[in-house]
């Protein structure tokens, strides 16, 4: 598995609503995508829960990475990036993904990346992060939960969806959920 991300930081001042506009027009043409595990329409309004900025920022765990590949090199992308520009695509390799049946129900997402010092125990921290992640998920408020890593820049990745918003951001991101496309 692979988790994959991608954002784009919009104006002070840009219209957020034709963000929440595109999610709910373009959402459902992922649905049923081959080999996605899930892909979460994410935007973050400057101001609220915390975001310095307006974001719009999709974040993907796909079941099969090589059709990452494909979406990335399909005409929905190609169409994004005429729209928003020539993104930074950030990669992780899946330690550990659990989603619910009611994933679709999900309205907001918190992200957390955090970095990985040279020469810790990747084996040991791998293990922590999945309990963590375990733990998290068993949340009845928690709908998906990932953790992920990737080895060219040494970070890691704590994603979740959830029913409610969290109280807090801690040093990650808030988001809120438009749609939620599922294999």
């Amino acid at each position: 598995m692979m988790a994959m991300q991608y954002s784009f930081t919009l104006p002070a001042d840009y219209d957020m609503s034709i963000i929440d506009r595109r999610i709910r027009d373009k959402g459902p043409m992922l649905d049923g995508f081959p080999g996605l595990g899930f892909k979460a329409y994410l935007s973050a309004r400057r101001g609220e829960f915390g975001s310095r900025e307006n974001l719009y920022a999709p974040f993907y765990l796909w079941q099969q990475p090589e059709r990452a590949s494909d979406f990335l090199t399909g005409t929905g992308f190609e169409g994004l990036m005429q729209s928003f520009g020539w993104p930074r695509v950030k990669t992780w390799i899946a330690w550990h993904a659990e989603t619910a049946s009611a994933i679709a129900e999900a309205k907001f997402a918190t992200t957390e990346i955090v970095a990985i010092e040279p020469y810790s125990p990747l084996a040991e921290i791998r293990d922590v992060e999945v309990r963590q992640a375990q733990r998290e998920a068993r949340q009845a408020d928690v709908l998906a939960s990932v953790s992920a890593f990737e080895p060219t820049n040494w970070t890691l990745v704590r994603f979740s969806l959830r029913r409610s918003a969290p109280l807090i951001a801690g040093s990650g991101q808030i988001y809120r959920v438009g749609h939620v496309s599922l294999p």
